[in-house]
């Protein structure tokens, strides 16, 4: 199935875009300013759509303080969703059938993703393959191989279309599928060198995004885009990687989502594997071939797949009152006086709290759409 019209779902977890203007009213409240995955989430819990959120919005922000919040306008998201057709992608929403199980059970799973290219990719669990750029001619023959074989074990390759061992993985899982996440806008190629094998993707296999089409690459987009390569895969290779590089960081979103993570050792002599051997001493799975990486993957007991929504909720504990109205800005306080830059789960905040979740949670989106807290991978919060 190649992507071409909106993914629309068939059953409401809550209440998901079926028509133009519930598109409109779902790109514009994740394009809002401080509207990151989590407020999204929360914000749909607690309105039921998008529609109701967007309406709630700007007071949410005047009872933190910021009187001058404006949502996103319909313009901008309608703008969006034309850039999207005219590049043939299509926005697959959370909660859809054709949205990814793996990616939803990530913490705060982006709202949607644009896809542009054989949609019925983007619901096979994937095996993530990254590495160095400046990749070594054996690790790019390994990494080629290894993509390669597993794809003739229908194993679906997830790569970043990066230079070095990203573009050997694609190049080798080409025939048998294999999905690129992009930086940017899902119709932006970066590096401009890999032009001709994004439209080989494109034609072949998928290419994937949650950034608006149109948008270029900025640096905070890699880390981003590192989450979903793990989020979307069930085990994450590395092959060459520095000691201090975007593969670790990869890496350590993989370990948060729990993913399995595996390495191909090298010399101890080539910096290109520092980061490699460091993660097999800390006890990655080593890989000499495919057939490490599929005894791993069959050992792995299967996983249950958790309610999307309610998997971001705490339970709320038994004991602690409920606050009170004019209690909220005392909790903010409490909420902030707890954080520090150093990130803190939020599941750890509620308990140190002793106050039901429903209370902490709401407050939580307050100081982020404020801008007095951010996010980090894993559900954590802390400082900006």
């Amino acid at each position: 199935m190649q992507a071409a019209e909106l993914a629309t779902p068939t059953q409401d977890p809550f209440a998901l875009p079926r028509s133009e203007a519930d598109w409109l009213a779902w790109v514009r409240l994740i394009r809002s300013r401080r509207v990151g995955p989590g407020t999204f989430h929360r914000l749909m819990r607690e309105h039921g759509s998008a529609a109701a959120a967007l309406a709630e919005l700007p007071a949410i922000a005047r009872a933190t303080g910021t009187d001058d919040y404006e949502t996103c306008p319909e313009g901008v998201a309608a703008a969006e969703l034309k850039a999207g057709r005219l590049a043939g992608a299509v926005p697959v929403a959370f909660g859809a059938p054709a949205y990814p199980d793996l990616l939803g059970e990530i913490a705060d799973p982006p709202p949607l993703v644009w896809a542009l290219g054989n949609l019925d990719l983007i619901s096979k669990p994937g095996i993530g393959l990254v590495g160095a750029r400046n990749a070594s001619s054996l690790g790019l023959r390994m990494a080629r191989k290894l993509a390669a074989d597993l794809g003739r074990q229908e194993k679906t390759i997830v790569s970043g279309l990066a230079r070095g061992i990203d573009t050997a993985a694609h190049e080798g899982a080409l025939q048998t599928g294999t999905v690129a996440v992009m930086p940017g806008g899902v119709d932006i190629v970066y590096p401009k060198e890999n032009a001709v094998l994004a439209q080989q993707i494109q034609e072949q296999g998928l290419r994937l995004s949650e950034n608006p089409p149109g948008t270029m690459p900025q640096a905070r987009h890699f880390a981003q885009r590192n989450r979903l390569i793990s989020g979307l895969s069930r085990a994450l290779i590395i092959v060459e990687a520095a000691a201090k590089s975007g593969s670790l960081i990869t890496a350590r979103a993989a370990l948060d989502q729990g993913r399995d993570v595996l390495a191909v050792p090298g010399h101890p002599f080539d910096a290109r594997a520092a980061g490699c051997n460091m993660l097999i001493r800390d006890g990655a799975t080593l890989v000499r071939s495919s057939a490490d990486i599929l005894e791993q993957l069959e050992t792995d007991e299967p996983k249950a797949s958790a309610p999307r929504m309610a998997a971001a909720a705490p339970a709320e504990p038994a004991a602690g009152r409920t606050p009170a109205p004019e209690d909220d800005q005392n909790l903010h306080r409490q909420i902030l006086g707890m954080l520090s830059p150093s990130p803190l789960t939020e599941d750890q905040l509620i308990r140190d709290l002793a106050l039901p979740a429903s209370a902490v949670i709401s407050a939580v989106s307050r100081l982020e759409v404020e801008g007095k807290l951010a996010r980090r991978g894993g559900g954590k919060i802390c400082r900006p």
